[in-house]
């Protein structure tokens, strides 16, 4: 879970829902396009506020900025049923959020993906590279999550079936403190993550629980997926210096194999889009600038 450090819109934020052929969905959207358009996905358990910190700074930078809220995810609602939350259908909100963004005129889209928004967003990827002017991932694995997280996912899985999203909250807040609202955490940040948890689809945190145990290591098939490019996409692989989900090691290997830029940030965790922005942001801007706006 990504802990916002404040929940303040900058002047540069506009939040509204954004309407595409699958339906509209809560958006966060900063700056103007002067060098490009990036779309950012949130993580499991996480939303568009998680990547407040980033906004600013990038719509400083030249570019136009959107973090939405996926399927299911806080603000944007979904519906009570798993199988809409299946991998295959997520990745294809994100080819509707890529297309209404290129109907302002964006030539393609930076897609990043943060944790289980990379396995997402690698999946989109896979079924139509040709919107993308580059894919970041960060945080995210070749595969299946830590068997530590495994643990804490299968608990979930279990809460889910026979407790009510209050009483897994207060149990989780029992549990991991820190990782859900300890008493450094700003009021207005406590309550809004509290309040984010209560607004997920149970069936939606079902499904991505799921996927993020057993899904596949994928690398060796998203490279051959691109390998038809007359020019490669360009692939970013982005941590912190630590990381409870994927070891930072695996990550550096995962770089290796996807011929991917590499960009730790020091003093990060699993999330340096909220822990250290101004470091985060100016590596995207750095890998951003060298992918051109148009291919």
């Amino acid at each position: 879970m990504s802990k916002p450090p404040s929940l303040g819109l900058p002047p540069t934020v506009r939040a509204y829902r954004l309407p595409t052929v699958r339906g509209e969905f809560a958006v966060h959207d900063a700056g103007e396009p002067r060098l490009g358009t990036a779309l950012l996905l949130p993580g499991f358990t996480g939303s568009k506020e998680d990547f407040l910190a980033l906004l600013d700074p990038l719509a400083g930078m030249g570019y136009r900025v959107v973090a939405a809220d996926g399927r299911g995810q806080y603000e944007t609602g979904g519906p009570r049923e798993e199988s809409a939350y299946a991998q295959p259908e997520l990745a294809r909100d994100v080819h509707a959020l890529t297309a209404a963004l290129r109907e302002d005129g964006a030539p393609g889209v930076h897609l990043l993906g943060h944790s289980l928004g990379g396995l997402i967003a690698r999946a989109a990827v896979m079924q139509d590279d040709s919107p993308f002017l580059s894919l970041t991932l960060m945080s995210s694995g070749p595969a299946a999550v830590a068997a530590s997280q495994q643990h804490r996912l299968k608990m979930l899985l279990g809460a889910l079936g026979v407790m009510e999203m209050e009483e897994i909250w207060l149990a989780m807040c029992e549990l991991d403190p820190v990782e859900a609202a300890d008493e450094d955490t700003p009021p207005e940040v406590a309550a809004f993550l509290h309040r984010r948890w209560m607004a997920n689809v149970p069936e939606q945190l079902s499904a991505t629980a799921q996927q993020l145990l057993g899904e596949p290591d994928r690398i060796d098939e998203l490279t051959a997926a691109l390998s038809h490019r007359a020019e490669p996409l360009p692939v970013h692989v982005l941590s912190g210096s630590e990381d409870y989900a994927w070891p930072v090691p695996l990550l550096d290997e995962t770089a290796l194999r996807l011929g991917a830029a590499r960009t730790v940030v020091d003093g990060a965790g699993h999330s340096p889009n909220a822990e250290r922005p101004e470091e985060t942001a100016r590596a995207l801007a750095s890998f951003w600038g060298g992918c051109g706006l148009s291919r």
